[in-house]
């Protein structure tokens, strides 16, 4: 009986030495695998990557299922090349990578983070109320210098009146985007690569497309304000949401700017990773038109005027 045992307890052992390599080898390739679409997912790169896929894969199940030898072979020989290739056409993606990889994102306090936010929501007010076009971006781990072109170099304290100042017409430098780093302005009429999604809808401005394309390629945070309507909007990994109001904006950057202090618990994590996998949001949400202030104060004087002239003519 103590044979048996031993015998089974050394067959397992020699069943776990052979398996747990290749097991940590397929967790470690799928692990890289789903971050390379998380990272891919949404931009314009992801597009190239399923026909690449598609067209490789269809290939190699061709060659193996009629024994194509000559297929099979110039695959083979061209896999080398293949690796150079993947470089050469997914460069932005890669690029995206590693500099989300490298760059270490600068601590700061969150009494800090909330007072570069108030100064973003007091601008956004400002200028919506006034109809005064605005595309302000908020970088974040990945250095935006490369993103953006003819940025004219500002670095001053962010506050209102500065940013206010920039975006008033006639401004040699109004025309264009600001990029923003922690609580200073760092670049001012900066052209943000437009994005190239066929989907969009064609009453969409350059600002809001400038937007788009902007978190397409990093992950900064874009505030838009319309020039023809005032509406506010604000953009995320690739992702426009229009028509917000200020405690909307509020929170939506609270939420990404300020991070927790606490380390999550790896239920949120899987809850969180779940709802990533879910079926992907739209480019564009539309939200409901919210009420101005001056456009209420119009109503209620529209309906005290006949009480004011009734009163008079006693």
């Amino acid at each position: 009986m103590f044979d048996v045992v031993s015998h089974a307890a050394k067959y397992a052992v020699g069943v776990v030495g052979v398996i747990w390599r290749p097991a940590i080898e397929i967790l470690i390739l799928a692990v890289i695998i789903y971050y390379v679409f998380s990272f891919v997912r949404g931009t314009r790169g992801f597009s190239i990557l399923t026909g690449f896929l598609v067209v490789l894969l269809t290939l190699a199940l061709v060659s193996k299922l009629f024994e194509f030898n000559v297929l099979r072979f110039l695959l083979g020989t061209f896999s080398a090349f293949l690796a150079i290739a993947v470089v050469v056409i997914f460069q932005p993606e890669l690029r995206r990578i590693l500099a989300q990889l490298g760059n270490m994102q600068l601590f700061q306090t969150s009494h800090e983070q909330r007072e570069n936010i108030e100064v973003i929501i007091q601008t956004t007010e400002r200028l919506s109320e006034v109809r005064i076009g605005a595309l302000i971006a908020i970088e974040q781990s990945i250095q935006l210098q490369e993103s953006v072109e003819s940025g004219i170099p500002i670095d001053c304290v962010a506050t209102p009146e500065m940013l206010e100042t920039i975006f008033f017409p006639n401004n040699a430098i109004h025309d264009g985007g600001v990029v923003i780093k922690g609580d200073r302005i760092g670049y001012a009429a900066c052209i943000f690569p437009l994005t190239r999604r066929q989907d969009l809808n064609k009453s969409l401005g350059r600002r809001h497309r400038a937007a788009i394309g902007l978190t397409e390629e990093t992950d900064a945070v874009v505030v838009v304000v319309s020039e023809e309507t005032g509406h506010i909007s604000y953009a995320y990994k690739g992702q426009l949401v229009r028509h917000v109001s200020l405690e909307e904006l509020r929170a939506f950057l609270t939420t990404v700017l300020i991070k927790p202090a606490k380390s999550r618990t790896w239920v949120e994590w899987l809850r969180r990773w779940s709802a990533a996998r879910a079926k992907p949001q739209p480019a564009v949400i539309q939200r409901e038109e919210p009420e101005r202030p001056h456009k209420l104060e119009a109503e209620r004087a529209s309906e005290l005027e006949p009480v004011a002239k009734s009163e008079a003519q006693r």
